[in-house]
């Protein structure tokens, strides 16, 4: 079993780099932005808290991104393992997932750092935002967006890299040399993990 975190900062590719690694390595995804933008569209009280920070381009506050969390989270997920889309994105939230894990006898196998350069982020979003319609991928919210990522989430990356659980992939190139390039650290992860059961 093998639980990964995808991480980086808005359009780098986390969603679409998510849904190679189930295909190869049959993990079950937890997209915390698909489950708020599913409660803000059925309107729920959960959604309109969420459509109040989302929309700014802000971050939803630690303590109810746990919650949501810790409510997906069940034993048959974890048994065929996890890879965490948009979460955590504060240490607060790092400490806590550890917590989650560790209660349910397990942890984090890797953090995935998908790096990209800030201009490519923007081009990106904006491009998304005209073909998706998402709300949140106007100029202004993006770059709005980018600054909280990098006040708020970048420590992050520190955080991980102290545990030894960073991994940092160009999220710059293309689609398929990023997903090779993420395949091999897991494949190198799993068997690594496979070693030590024998």
């Amino acid at each position: 079993m093998v639980n990964i975190v995808i991480f980086g900062a808005p359009g780098s590719g986390k969603g679409t780099q998510s849904e190679f690694i189930i295909e190869r390595h049959g993990l079950h995804h937890i997209s915390t932005g698909e489950v708020l933008r599913d409660e803000i569209a059925k309107e729920s009280e959960l959604g309109k808290i969420a459509d109040g920070y989302i929309s700014k381009g802000h971050l939803i506050p630690d303590e109810l991104m746990i919650d949501i969390l810790d409510k997906l989270i069940d034993d048959k997920i974890l048994r065929k393992g996890v890879i965490f889309d948009g979460f955590p994105r504060t240490i607060n939230q790092a400490k806590a997932l550890k917590a989650m894990l560790n209660n349910r006898g397990t942890d984090i196998s890797a953090v995935i750092g998908l790096e990209v350069p800030e201009n490519l982020l923007v081009e990106r979003l904006v491009k998304r935002g005209k073909e998706s319609g998402r709300s949140d991928d106007n100029e202004e919210t993006i770059i709005n967006r980018i600054q909280v990522y990098h006040n708020n989430t970048a420590p992050l990356m520190d955080y991980y890299k102290q545990e030894g659980l960073y991994f940092p992939i160009d999220g710059g190139t293309t689609i398929e040399a990023i997903s090779d390039e993420i395949n091999g650290v897991l494949t190198e992860i799993l068997e690594k993990e496979a070693n030590a059961l024998v």
